[in-house]
């Protein structure tokens, strides 16, 4: 039987996402070193594959970074897991403190293929209402002509593109209210769904009704990053996501693992065999007859 292929590779058999997210790099040196616990690449090789193994065949894929995470699962058996692996470079660039899109062109579609990957994915902070003119670069159309080459690289080679959007403060910009910040990260969606894209990798915009602007003004099937929230509120984050945006399934990371950076050895393992799965299993069922299957978006 042929392997599947598109996004039904990283999809469930009903056209949902159920992803777990462990593509994590610099944030999860950071996680281990506020527990005080060793940052070196075995130790955190050792630790992805503690989160990644009881999840496989009941997550319908996992996002791997390709340095540690891909490596740390080397001779696991994917049980029909499918794979993402995070294309964006580690290092991010920035002008005057806002952060600007590169892409290493040596990573592109093929090179995740050469990887045992099924899709790419490429990580950007967009801000599309950042005020333009003056001096300095335009970084919303700098962004936008490096996710292009993303996709078409992407659908010249046949593989999935995963554009996943994070929020940022604008320079000397207070917090964001909740309205704000609702606006923005639909506004930037609205521009990275025309760039053709298979699927954004989008933060929640704090909702109901935000959603259902965010469902309006995009056709590109979406997904919800957990971005750290508590397990509990993530699942309700899910529902009305998926209830009210139209929302395809989700891609997370530490709402199901999080806890696990504080242990070690056996007692790790066994918190991931048991509140992992719960987790991941609790967050499929939020998404079970909520979220919208891929092909019916658009």
């Amino acid at each position: 039987m042929a392997a599947p292929a598109g996004l039904d590779a990283i999809a469930r058999d009903d056209g949902t996402f159920a992803i777990v997210a462990m593509d994590q790099r610099n944030t999860l040196r950071r996680m281990m070193t506020a527990v005080d616990k060793p940052t070196d690449d075995a130790t955190l090789q050792e630790f992805k594959r503690d989160v990644v193994t009881p999840l496989l065949g009941l997550a319908s894929g996992v996002l791997l970074d390709p340095d540690l995470g891909i490596p740390s699962i080397a001779g696991v058996p994917r049980a029909g897991t499918g794979i993402l692996v995070a294309a964006e470079p580690e290092k991010k660039a920035s002008y005057e403190g806002e952060p600007r899109a590169t892409r290493l062109p040596a990573q592109d579609a093929a090179w995740v293929r050469s990887l045992g990957g099924d899709a790419v994915k490429f990580l950007v902070q967009l801000r599309a209402d950042r005020p333009t003119g003056g001096e300095g670069p335009d970084l919303v159309a700098e962004l936008t002509e490096v996710v292009q080459t993303v996709v078409d690289d992407c659908r010249e080679a046949g593989v999935p593109s995963v554009v996943e959007n994070l929020i940022y403060r604008l320079p000397d910009e207070e917090e964001l209210s909740p309205e704000a910040r609702a606006q923005a990260i639909i506004e930037a969606a609205r521009v990275l769904d025309g760039l053709g894209c298979d699927l954004l990798k989008l933060e929640y915009p704090g909702s109901p009704e935000a959603c259902r602007q965010l469902a309006e003004a995009i056709s590109t099937p979406w997904a919800v990053l957990s971005a750290g929230v508590a397990f509990d509120r993530f699942t309700e984050v899910l529902r009305i996501a998926c209830d009210e945006g139209g929302a395809s399934g989700f891609i997370a990371g530490r709402a199901i693992w999080k806890e696990a950076v504080e242990l070690d050895g056996e007692p790790r393992r066994e918190f991931l065999g048991s509140v992992g799965r719960e987790r991941l299993a609790g967050c499929v069922a939020a998404i079970d007859g909520r979220a919208t299957p891929w092909r019916h978006r658009g």
